[in-house]
């Protein structure tokens, strides 16, 4: 009589990888679809209608700014991995990973200072004044509704009064997500958290890379010296 053959252990799952969060600016994007289409609908049509040297000129022309406008408007993007931030701006692909990240800094633009010294800005996350204003309004806003009901409250001289004044000031609808902040001072916050958690980690380790988009320089450069020749030689 044969003994039972032991059961085998259950392959596990593997685990799921984490995703990268990515940040992309919008505006921009839109910005860009709609000056390509532009762009290409003026440029076909000269390559049609066009006469003598208008087609050629027109077909450089177009060289020069597609790859322009898409290195500026679509291309630029952030990654935040758990254990490096990958910059891809109009011109270069920066791979830093969170042991190298200093700091990082908000001012008129958003960047990343390295230990080393250096500093790249972040393209796909541009500071707007106009929503850091539009939020510190709301802000100033929200906390003079928070006051008033307080007061209101105090002034009933009611302990239930007391508890809804305060429940309105820290936990109301208006104040309930923190400090009002524009759309970009927040995905900064989050940068700033992601680094903070995983700066001494050690698969955050590593060298900050950086490399240059040769498909985006090559056909402007191109471009470029097809417009010179052509307005040299017209």
């Amino acid at each position: 009589m044969t003994s039972p053959e032991p059961h085998s252990p259950a392959p596990q799952p593997p685990e799921p990888e984490s995703k990268d969060r990515v940040y992309r600016s919008i505006p921009a994007i839109a910005g860009g679809v709609l000056l390509l289409a532009i762009t290409g609908w003026l440029g076909v049509d000269a390559v049609i209608s066009g006469e003598g040297r208008t087609p050629w000129l027109a077909l450089a022309v177009m060289l020069l700014v597609v790859p322009l406008v898409a290195a500026f408007t679509l291309r630029p993007a952030v990654y935040a991995g758990d254990d490096r931030l990958r910059i891809r701006n109009p011109f270069r692909l920066v791979v830093v990973p969170w042991g190298q990240v200093a700091s990082l800094r908000s001012s008129y633009s958003n960047e990343v200072l390295t230990e080393s010294g250096a500093k790249y800005q972040l393209w796909a996350v541009p500071v707007s004044l106009r929503a850091r204003k539009k939020a510190a309004r709301r802000e100033m806003r929200a906390t003079a509704q928070a006051r008033r009901e307080m007061g209101r409250d105090e002034g009933r001289g009611s302990a239930l009064g007391m508890r809804a004044g305060l429940d309105g000031a820290f936990g109301g609808d208006s104040v309930s997500e923190g400090p009002a902040r524009a759309e970009t001072d927040r995905i900064m916050d989050e940068l700033r958290g992601l680094q903070e958690a995983r700066h001494q980690a050690e698969s955050a380790r590593g060298e900050v890379t950086v490399r240059w988009a040769y498909e985006v320089l090559a056909p402007t450069v191109a471009g470029a010296v097809l417009v010179l020749i052509l307005v040299v030689v017209g």
